[in-house]
């Protein structure tokens, strides 16, 4: 009975230091995404990988469901106190409806690549080669963006291709969109940093909330608890709020430089998560 109890306490030890564990990646990915305009996705999926705290169809979940939260809380409290300035509709608009139907499309392959392999979790090696990859030209690129010249695109249905080309790539990845989405709106529509960041932050939250509904809907969920979906949440919505803030009081030097040490950091993760899957 003695020994029993002892187990009982062991494991809800066990799952509170993983809850807060979740939590406090959430929360910290969130700021960051928030503060640079990459959603937190780009974080939490390496992050919760290299610590093996679940398996990769319901890391992609939890971390789709924290960065819907985020952006939820931050484009909607932007549009409540009148921020609308910074969102460019007519350009991001075309290029969020893109990514939503990108999304499902990423959504679909990743299922069939999965069951394709003879082991579930070798998916996260080909995931961690391309985040790698995808995250290096981000760096490269953010790095000499002051010497490449911009264009501005107007066309919407080139602005609905290459958000389908986004949301597709970001769905199978896992990461909700970022640091593509960004260099995207760098480079084909001359944004700034911040009205990037804002603008970003709004195609990520319409391409989650289809991901998420599509998810739902055909009953696809992956085998996670309330509490951990609850948790991620949490710290989605809390770090929205302290990135947020943060943005407001930091000039655009400040955010290249810490979108820049977050970018390097994915490349050194991803690295590992390629060995440690394959």
């Amino acid at each position: 009975m003695k020994a029993g109890c002892l187990l009982a306490d062991a494991f809800k030890e066990e799952i509170a230091m993983y809850l807060t564990a979740i939590f406090l990646i959430g929360l910290l990915a969130s700021t960051i995404g928030a503060i640079c305009g990459i959603g937190g996705g780009v974080i939490i999926k390496p992050a919760i990988d290299i610590l093996g705290l679940t398996d990769v169809s319901s890391t992609s979940f939890l971390s789709s469901c924290t960065v819907l939260m985020m952006t939820a809380y931050t484009v909607l409290n932007s549009l409540h106190r009148k921020q609308e300035k910074k969102l460019e509709m007519r350009s991001v608009a075309p290029l969020a409806l893109g990514a939503a139907c990108g999304g499902l499309a990423g959504k679909v392959a990743f299922e069939a690549i999965k069951a394709s392999l003879p082991f579930a979790d070798k998916i996260g090696s080909y995931q961690a080669a391309v985040l790698g990859i995808v995250a290096l030209a981000t760096l490269l690129y953010s790095l000499n963006k002051e010497k490449i010249k911009t264009r501005k695109l107007r066309n919407p249905w080139t602005g609905i291709i290459f958000g389908m080309a986004l949301g597709c790539m970001s769905s199978f990845l896992g990461i909700g969109g970022g640091p593509i989405d960004l260099v995207v709106l760098y480079y084909f529509f001359s944004m700034d940093t911040k009205t990037a960041a804002q603008n970003a932050l709004f195609i990520i939250f319409v391409s989650q909330a289809f991901s998420i509904s599509y998810t739902v809907l055909t009953s696809n969920v992956p085998h996670v608890s309330v509490w951990e979906v609850a948790v991620m949440s949490a710290g989605g919505i809390l770090g929205g709020m302290a990135g947020r803030r943060i943005n407001q009081h930091i000039d655009k030097r400040a955010v290249d430089k810490l979108f820049a040490i977050i970018l390097l950091v994915i490349v050194l993760i991803s690295i590992y998560n390629f060995f440690h899957f394959a």
